[in-house]
């Protein structure tokens, strides 16, 4: 049997897809933008990456940046690969792809706040391996990230606004 929250996110699923082919259909857009939103939704909305079929979802984000021409809309799209890169632990390519979603659209705390983490991670192993300079170095721009997220957006980030109170590398307030 089909747990009631199973059946309300294909509801949800299914009620947006034809929401949005509705309004592919009615709102004026080039063929590019169309082709970009059609991938997006199959990377998105079909769910490929929240049932981990990230090489799937990777594939439709990666072709929805090709024919996107709003640089807003590509900054999300940008997101989600940094997402995915980040969930696979390839930290490297989702510093990049977070990079790239902050030059569309420097109002992603979410990406600073992935690129903090990312840095605080780094950070923790180079402890870990007895090597605090360079932990230093790693803590203190994950500090330059999360103060970029809490600027944006006060009042989020409670976890990471008391950790930068706490190793006293909070300026603002």
């Amino acid at each position: 049997m089909m747990r009631r929250s199973r059946i309300n996110i294909n509801f949800i699923d299914r009620t947006s897809s034809i929401v949005a082919n509705i309004l592919l259909r009615i709102i004026p857009t080039t063929s590019g933008e169309k082709k970009a939103f059609t991938y997006y939704r199959d990377g998105a909305i079909m769910s490929a990456q929240s049932e981990g079929n990230y090489a799937e979802a990777l594939q439709n984000y990666y072709e929805a940046t090709r024919p996107e021409i709003d640089s807003y809309d590509r900054s999300y799209i940008l997101y989600n690969i940094g997402l995915i890169h980040t969930s696979n632990g390839e930290h490297t390519k989702a510093l990049e792809y977070y990079f790239q979603a902050l030059e569309r659209n420097p109002f992603l705390p979410q990406a600073f706040n992935n690129m903090a983490v990312i840095c605080h991670y780094q950070g923790e192993r180079a402890v870990l391996r007895g090597d605090s300079e360079i932990a230093e170095a790693w803590f203190d721009q994950a500090a330059e990230y999360w103060k970029e997220a809490i600027a944006l957006t006060p009042g989020n980030y409670i976890e990471a606004h008391n950790w930068l109170k706490i190793t006293r590398r909070l300026e603002f307030e």
